[in-house]
């Protein structure tokens, strides 16, 4: 196994591990897998930016490799935060146990990235494939399943299975009590994400976003609850929740003399529910909001099935004063026929255009098609995953005039965000207004 990679980018990603895979088990069919994630990494990448994120995330997969490289093993990237490690061999559920207590005791020692130091943990499924001929596909999907399993243990991040053990899924179990208790004692609560005007980097309006405040582990991003509610047909229930947060929250801020556009995600089951309109209606007469202070986000896909309904049910929205925007415009479809029929307010683009600027002219051309598009159909823009100066610059040079990103701010309570829109400007790093100030100074 190659010891370093100078790039996430040399690791292999899910398809070619999984020919590499393949091709290893016609070769031998004994071969052992470890899948693994690293734990609350989205906390880092939320707290830190992406940048960071992905170096820490390098600094991860060389020192598996470092580990592993006796074995003969491969390192393949699954995903963002999953690594697989294929290692050559039959290893029982007690060796394979072993290489896990090995990998947590190594990380111990903790990864200097920049002026910070991060000690990591991992939930690692892992399988041995003792049969004499097995798919690739099915191998993976065995040790996925492991995965799983192993982030829904209550007291041990490793789980071992065999091709022929059934998945245990007693965690999924206590899920649904997670979330009716998460509900009804106040665990849930709203973080605001600022958009701001990229000229004047001043704060125009907020993005909610759902944050559980566990008991035990503190504020976690809600990823395990929305399982949930999507498994017990909660979303609806969730969803409301949320939308009902952000009224109060708009209403905190008129009270404060702030008056700003709050968005909201909604989801897919709230879009084609007959009464939303309806909860928005009595929302903004309980707690007197005006509802042009209300958007509505709504993904993509949802918006590319473009059934009546759907149109219908915008269409009303709309007529209520409330605005609609595409979130993550452009991440994963090429059809865009929608735009004709449904009317919008807001495009996002996807911030992976946007923290890639740098890497390829593509991304800079597609958010030069979505200004040109936003304009066609008469709605703004929208900028995602700004999270450095040279990026800020493009978008200025595009004509994009807002945006959102961690050079500007993470999301933080409500507190946090009334005193953020107290100050002239919003920005992370002191150079944006010192080079904003020199570019006005040359015209």
């Amino acid at each position: 196994m190659k010891p370093v990679h100078d790039s996430l980018r040399t690791l292999p990603n899910r398809h070619v591990f999984l020919a590499l895979i393949d091709k290893m088990l016609k070769k031998n069919p004994h071969h052992s897998m470890l899948l693994i994630d690293v734990v609350r990494f989205s906390d880092v990448s939320s707290s830190f930016g992406y940048e960071l994120g992905d170096e820490l995330l390098l600094n991860i997969a060389n020192r598996i490799c470092y580990l592993f490289a006796g074995h003969d093993a491969h390192l393949g990237r699954i995903s963002g935060d999953i690594f697989g490690l294929v290692i050559p061999g039959k290893f029982s559920q007690v060796q394979l146990q072993r290489f896990y207590i090995h990998l947590i005791d190594h990380f111990k020692t903790p990864i200097a990235v920049g002026d910070h130091s991060f000690i990591a943990d991992f939930n690692v499924g892992g399988v041995s494939n003792e049969e004499s001929a097995v798919a690739a596909s099915q191998f993976f999907t065995r040790v996925e399943s492991a995965l799983k399993q192993a982030k829904q243990n209550r007291y041990d991040n490793f789980c071992y299975m065999s091709l022929v053990d059934k998945p245990d899924n007693s965690r999924s179990i206590t899920l649904k009590a997670d979330l009716k208790r998460a509900l009804s004692h106040n665990e849930l609560e709203i973080y605001y994400q600022p958009k701001v005007n990229l000229r004047t980097l001043q704060i125009t309006g907020a993005e909610c976003l759902l944050r559980w405040n566990h008991p035990l582990d503190g504020i976690l991003f809600p990823g395990a609850l929305i399982e949930a509610a999507e498994s017990y047909n909660m979303m609806n229930e969730m969803g409301y929740w949320v939308l009902e947060a952000a009224f109060k929250g708009a209403q905190q801020l008129t009270a404060a003399n702030i008056h700003l556009k709050l968005s909201v995600n909604m989801s897919p089951t709230q879009l084609y529910d007959p009464h939303f309109v309806d909860h928005l209606a009595r929302f903004a007469r309980i707690y007197a909001v005006d509802l042009k202070q209300i958007e509505i986000e709504l993904t993509e896909d949802v918006a590319l099935s473009n059934s009546f309904g759907v149109t219908t049910q915008l269409t009303q929205i709309r007529a209520l004063g409330v605005s609609v925007a595409i979130d993550d415009f452009g991440k994963g479809y090429s059809n865009l026929a929608y735009m004709r029929n449904i009317e919008l307010d807001t495009i996002k683009v996807d911030k992976t255009f946007v923290m890639e600027l740098g890497e390829s002219p593509i991304n800079r051309a597609v958010i030069e098609a979505s200004k040109l598009i936003a304009t066609a159909a008469n709605c703004e823009v929208v900028a995602e995953g700004i999270e450095n100066i040279h990026q800020l610059h493009v978008l200025r040079e595009i004509g994009i005039v807002e945006g959102q990103g961690f050079l500007f701010s993470r999301a933080v309570p409500l507190p946090e965000f009334i005193a953020l829109t107290q100050q002239d400007f919003i920005v992370g790093n002191s150079h944006a207004r010192r080079t904003d100030t020199d570019n006005k100074r040359h015209g």
